[in-house]
């Protein structure tokens, strides 16, 4: 069993930062590639920013150098730093990561969610 649970979401001031965490947990053998999306309800879901095993990473054009995407193997965590907010930040991030259990099986897991609100 494997779970992943973000924190940090808030409500923060358009120009405001926050960093957004997700750590697994349960039978993990090797975390693979970890991503952040957001969900905005009616819209859909959106890849923000990806970190691969060998720290490559990538991001969505409309968050390119405003987030700085992170991630401590020892932790077994994953870190979303936010810049510069704007209010169509504003959504649901979950976390989502590629984990390969003690039993060799790889998959997909993703977490519940934090909210972000960007607004004045």
């Amino acid at each position: 069993q494997v779970q992943l649970v973000e924190s940090g979401g808030d409500l923060v001031q358009p120009g405001g930062s926050l960093r957004l965490s997700c750590a697994a947990s349960g039978s993990i053998r090797d975390i693979l590639s970890m991503r952040w999306y957001r969900q905005v309800t009616g819209k859909q879901r959106e890849l923000v920013a990806t970190i691969t095993t060998a720290f490559t990473t990538y991001y969505t054009s409309s968050v390119e150098g405003r987030f700085i995407i992170s991630r401590d193997n020892a932790k077994n965590t994953v870190y979303l730093h936010m810049y510069s907010l704007k209010p169509e930040d504003t959504a649901v991030y979950l976390c989502n990561a590629d984990i390969r259990i003690v039993t060799g099986l790889t998959s997909t897991y993703w977490g519940q969610g934090t909210q972000v609100t960007v607004s004045s």
